[in-house]
């Protein structure tokens, strides 16, 4: 049976539910994405007059994969360029989620083209697959560059496997990613001097251009230019570090002009901490508390180098905030009644959230042991100030442990499937919750989760 202290369940008072419009963004960055795709293959079918036996297939489909590949590349780096509308309305997971399927579609088109074209050329010149790879890649204009881009495109994607991933840190796979803008650098420039439908055809161009360059230009915006305006801006630094559970810290901010931040409650920033060892990298923690006047909080659970060494931050130290992000916020409510379900550090967003979220809430928090519930007390005063509920529930000691199950949060929560469910904890646990939620009866569009995995 599993340990659990239980607040008094009262609808909270003073706060009125609002009932938020669906978003349409999404739909809409859907459709552009998808009509882009289908001028792509516009371009193809305008510039082809006629395609004449197994060479001439085989080239044409190469031609439709290539262009296809490039204009993914594009899309890759826009759904990444972390444009505002997008990211807030989307949600930043759910954008991580494209990007990650478009990235396995582009690495499959990349592919495709570059074995299609090479069969259909050595077809046409009668020559082995060996020698016309050799011809195409030392003899055709900007190929050499462009199988390096194609090489390092591979490279990228095996080491975003899954598998892969698991085996290294964060910042490392962050950092890998950069590589992906040189791959694109690379193979860009072949397609408008080789590509049959860019050679002579300044249409074909200019169109390719206005694509790539205003795709650069968001990305050099978003995520460059603004973040440096916003650093000399706000001038966060640190004021106070403390601890909350067991390898868990809460960092206090302090700058200037943080109303002009815009951050929400269940959103999160990207935080580069100017120390030594973690200046070179920005990690995504979400706000731990309501902004205040300025003032900020995120709290931290030890799981690497850099998580590791916040809770040896001095005060003063400089700080550089990316965003906020995410749209893990009260705007993707859709019903009156609300549960937040927490594992571990996910408590993090789920508190700011508990704290601010209008009408009925209930908060169930898990973790290992008591001791690792973190911000428990700041979370009892807000159960008792909005006369809301509040379920801990610990696996520790031995023989007090509970499975989350569809009949375990239905107890708990007996009319479940009329809740909005705001879910964030470590994946194995956030996969079992959306599975017990599904079975309880809780709509899919009900379910909000938002993970840092991307």
């Amino acid at each position: 049976m599993t340990t659990t202290f239980t607040s008094t369940t009262y609808a909270s008072r003073g706060m009125r539910h609002r009932r938020p419009r669906r978003s349409i963004v999404p739909f809409l960055a859907q459709l552009v994405i998808w009509t882009g795709a289908a001028g792509v293959l516009a371009l193809w079918w305008s510039d082809t007059t006629s395609v004449i036996g197994p060479a001439g297939w085989l080239t044409g489909a190469g031609r439709i994969t290539g262009l296809l590949a490039g204009y993914a590349c594009a899309v890759l780096l826009a759904l990444m360029a972390r444009i505002p509308l997008l990211d807030h309305t989307v949600g930043t997971d759910r954008l991580a989620r494209w990007h990650a399927l478009g990235g396995r579609c582009t690495i499959s088109l990349t592919l495709a083209h570059t074995l299609l074209i090479i069969w259909g050329y050595s077809l046409t010149s009668h020559t082995n697959v060996v020698s016309q790879t050799s011809t195409l890649v030392l003899h055709y204009p900007d190929l050499l560059k462009g199988t390096a881009g194609f090489l390092l495109f591979l490279a990228t994607g095996v080491l975003s496997a899954r598998a892969a991933r698991r085996k290294i840190s964060y910042e490392t796979w962050h950092y890998l990613h950069f590589a992906t803008y040189l791959a694109i650098f690379l193979t860009y420039g072949h397609q408008l001097s080789n590509g049959a439908d860019f050679v002579g055809n300044r249409l074909a161009q200019a169109a390719w251009y206005t694509l790539f360059l205003g795709v650069a230009a968001l990305v050099a915006w978003h995520r460059f230019a603004v973040p440096l305006r916003r650093g000399l801006r706000h001038r966060l630094r640190v004021t106070a570090v403390h601890p909350e559970a067991p390898g868990v810290v809460s960092v206090h901010l302090g700058g200037e002009h943080l109303d002009e931040l815009g951050g929400e409650p269940g959103q999160f920033l990207r935080w580069r901490f100017l120390a030594r060892g973690l200046w070179w990298t920005a990690n995504p923690y979400s706000l731990s508390a309501p902004a205040q006047t300025g003032r900020l909080r995120i709290t931290v659970k030890t799981a690497g180098g850099h998580s590791g060494a916040l809770a040896r931050l001095a005060p003063g130290t400089r700080v550089w905030a990316e965003g906020p992000y995410g749209g893990f916020t009260a705007h993707r409510r859709t019903a009156p009644k609300v549960l937040l379900l927490a594992g571990g550090v996910g408590i993090t967003p789920l508190r700011a959230l508990f704290e601010t979220l209008p009408g009925q809430v209930t908060l169930i928090y898990r973790a290992r042991r008591p001791e690792d519930l973190a911000l428990r007390g700041e979370i009892d005063a807000i159960a008792a100030h909005r006369r809301a509920a509040v379920h801990y529930i610990v696996d520790e000691p031995a023989g007090y442990s509970s499975p989350l199950t569809a009949s375990g949060l239905s107890s708990l929560v007996p009319d479940l499937a009329a809740h909005d469910v705001y879910l964030c904890g470590p994946p194995g646990m956030a996969e079992a919750a959306i599975s017990a939620l599904r079975e309880a009866g809780v709509p899919g569009r009900r379910i909000h989760h938002e993970s840092f995995a991307f």
